[in-house]
């Protein structure tokens, strides 16, 4: 009785190269993302921080004001930065 064909004997599974690629992918260590900030960023972010502060005291200032019902809007402003949007 025989019973492996003398041609298959060393003969590999086709699926078996695809999964042993596929492993072997996995296995690989992955790239990690990165990020550089230019000099000139770091300069923009730096400068936004100093004027946080001040920002922080207007934004305060304008919510009081609000609040106690003192806030006057120009509509005169407005109508003058809207105008050349309309147009």
């Amino acid at each position: 009785m025989k019973i492996n064909e003398t041609q298959r004997i060393g003969a590999v599974n086709p699926y078996q190269k695809q999964n042993d690629k596929q492993a072997e992918s996995a296995s690989r260590k992955r790239k990690k993302d990165e990020v550089q900030i230019s000099a000139e960023a770091q300069e923009m972010l730096s400068s936004s921080r100093e004027n946080s502060t001040d920002r922080t005291k207007l934004i305060d200032s304008l919510k009081q004001s609000v609040s106690s019902g003192t806030y006057h809007v120009e509509a005169g402003k407005i109508a003058e930065k809207l105008l050349p949007f309309i147009k």
